[in-house]
């Protein structure tokens, strides 16, 4: 997305080098009908208008000439009538995609604006007088050549969303543990070497994005950001991250492209859902934190210097992807046979001598099973927790395990069906999780519609279901959605209503293409559709999914890949080996995500 943006600064500027626009037509891109609007709705938009200055208009389009007078005053109506004069003050501007140097002082009169947007110019400094707009909550200074922000601009304490990603920035004082009501933060793409103290005091923090930084180190109080969701430190020059047990809500942590060589201690990290710590130099994993990350779903571990990972790997028993590619593995636990969710394990670029290498190349079910094989008793008792799951005898939880845990969790019991009551139990206990995998199922349960309405995640993997019913389509909260290993070849057009769903997997059925409804659910951030038949990407539904950033096609039977993929540049991972294409090669797939898509836009029919 950040390398698309600045592809369009540059076309933009094409026109300006030739022909900067004056200041008298600036203005003229001010009309009177806009005017009448901004003064109906608080609201201007003048994105995109390649503008050079800010139009003087602006600064006097409340003010009421001769001609608004005589249209607006009539004395032969009733007083009430008599409203011309109640404009509502501007509260929402736009002036992105121009190229704008500088923000005039001026700016601080429209003491009313909530949102202001800034991005996508050539601005080098902020005004003073922006000091006056104390009620701003939204700012996007993003995509400009801000080196240094105003004390003055620390006073603006409303703001909740501030992006200042792809700046000049060096440094920021220490004023910034003012902005106490920030909730969204993005400084990615600057050259900050480090960051003041005092972040601790944003405590309404829920993102942060500080990826593409020279950063050395974190500041240790950002640990007391305990509100903290999602947090970006990817491409800094981190040596390791200070103790994260404090950041109990955190659920996803991107870290790869670091020089991190030990992961931290995440005691207290119960909600952490997916980790990445690609591409760093990490030589251990270690017991502790196979302990501590019960609820782990992705783990990135790829390009480290790993040797061996521990039996408590099996620890990790909701994980569906771990990356370990390019490690040094000569041998894997046979408790990783145990990871009864595991969908995508990656192991490229080890040397692995006890496990042949037809069975490595027959994919993760493959290697799974072969290591599930091998399972002795000493590895049962390495992992207590596992081995005395793996050994309970009842099929289904009973009333309180349901409620307290709200979630039906069902799994390696060879079910063929599920009684309509166990998930009537389930409705009383208002679940949001739902875990069926591993079993025998022909069919989506019906009783799946009861509990349909508070769903977020439902685990449908390995059974031998051929058919997804339509009142999957109720799940509107769903976020989670594993369909992997089954007999699914279409999914019907009504779960496009699925917009809030985030993971979606498909892995291992029989899909010739991506469903169109997929491209429907605009919040899909994972989509892994690995093992299966399909022929073809379809790039245009891959833009509608502007969260996307996973996308895993690992073999299918795609025999060319499309140059406009790598326009789709949200995507973070991107995984298409095991296809018959011949371009791109396997040196450049090797090269990571973002080689891939720069090699694809590079041969863009011009």
């Amino acid at each position: 997305m950040a390398k698309q943006s600045s592809v369009k600064s540059k076309r933009k500027l094409i026109n300006p080098v030739f022909h900067l626009q004056t200041k008298e037509e600036d203005d003229n891109q001010l009309t009177k009908g806009m005017i009448k609007i901004v003064r109906r709705t608080g609201q201007l938009n003048l994105s995109g208008r390649s503008l050079a200055h800010v139009p003087e208009k602006m600064f006097t389009m409340y003010e009421l000439t001769e001609e608004d007078t005589a249209k607006y005053i009539d004395f032969n109506k009733e007083p009430e009538e008599e409203n011309w004069w109640q404009f509502k003050p501007l509260n929402y501007l736009d002036l992105s995609s121009n190229v704008l140097q500088e923000i005039p002082g001026k700016i601080g009169m429209f003491e009313d604006l909530t949102a202001l947007n800034l991005q996508d110019n050539n601005i080098t400094s902020l005004p003073p007088e922006i000091c006056n707009l104390t009620k701003l909550t939204k700012l996007n200074l993003s995509h400009n050549k801000i080196n240094l922000l105003p004390m003055e601009f620390y006073k603006l304490v409303e703001l909740q969303v501030l992006s200042l990603a792809h700046n000049n920035l060096e440094k920021i004082s220490k004023n910034f543990a003012d902005l106490v009501m920030l909730q969204q933060l993005d400084l990615s793409h600057n050259i900050l070497t480090k960051l003041p103290p005092g972040m601790g005091f944003l405590v309404r923090l829920t993102e942060i994005n500080l990826s593409h930084n020279k950063l050395i180190e974190l500041p240790p109080d950002i640990v007391n950001l305990r509100g903290l969701l999602k947090l970006d430190v990817t491409h800094n020059d981190l040596v390791y991250l200070p103790k994260m047990g404090e950041l109990a809500k955190l659920q996803f942590l991107y870290a790869q492209h670091n020089n991190i060589e030990e992961i931290p201690d995440f005691e207290g990290c119960t909600h952490l859902q997916q980790v990445y710590f690609g591409n760093n130099y990490i030589k251990e994993v270690t017991t502790d934190f196979c302990e501590n990350m019960s609820n782990l779903k992705i783990l990135d571990l790829r390009d480290n210097k790993i040797e061996q990972i521990p039996n408590e790997i099996a620890m990790l028993q909701h994980l569906i992807r771990l990356d370990l590619t390019n490690n040094d593995l000569t041998d894997l636990p046979n408790s990783l046979g145990l990871l009864a969710h595991l969908q995508n394990l990656q192991l490229e670029g080890n040397k692995l001598k006890k496990i042949r290498g037809d069975i490595i190349k027959g994919g993760t079910m493959r290697i799974l099973k072969h290591l599930k094989e091998q399972l002795d008793d000493e590895d049962l008792e390495s992992v207590p927790k596992v081995s005395t799951m793996q050994h309970e005898a009842k099929t289904f939880p009973d009333k309180y395990t349901i409620k307290h845990s709200r979630s039906l969790n069902v799994t390696m019991k060879q079910l063929t069906s599920v009684p309509d009551d166990v998930f009537e139990e389930a409705k009383l206990a208002e679940v949001t999780i739902v875990d069926l995998c591993k079993n025998k199922l022909p069919s989506v349960p019906n009783g799946i519609q009861l509990v349909a309405e508070n769903l977020t995640e439902l685990n449908l993997s390995m059974n031998a279901i051929s058919e997804i019913p339509e009142f999957i389509s109720n799940c509107i909260k769903l976020k989670y959605f594993d369909l992997g290993n089954n007999l699914l070849s279409d999914l019907p057009e009504c779960l496009s209503s699925l917009v809030g769903l985030r993971e979606l997997v498909l892995s291992n059925n029989r899909f010739v293409h991506i469903p169109d409804c997929v491209y429907s659910m605009v919040g899909l951030e994972i989509l892994l559709a690995s093992d299966n038949k399909i022929t073809d990407i379809n790039v245009e539904g891959l833009k509608n999914l502007t969260r996307i950033a996973t996308l895993d096609l690992t073999n299918n039977n795609m025999s060319h890949i499309p140059p406009e993929l790598g326009n789709v540049t949200q995507l973070r991972t991107l995984e298409l080996r095991g296809n018959c294409f011949r371009q791109p090669r396997y040196a450049i797939l090797e090269q990571g995500t973002a080689s891939v898509l720069s090699y694809l836009r590079d041969r863009i029919p011009k």
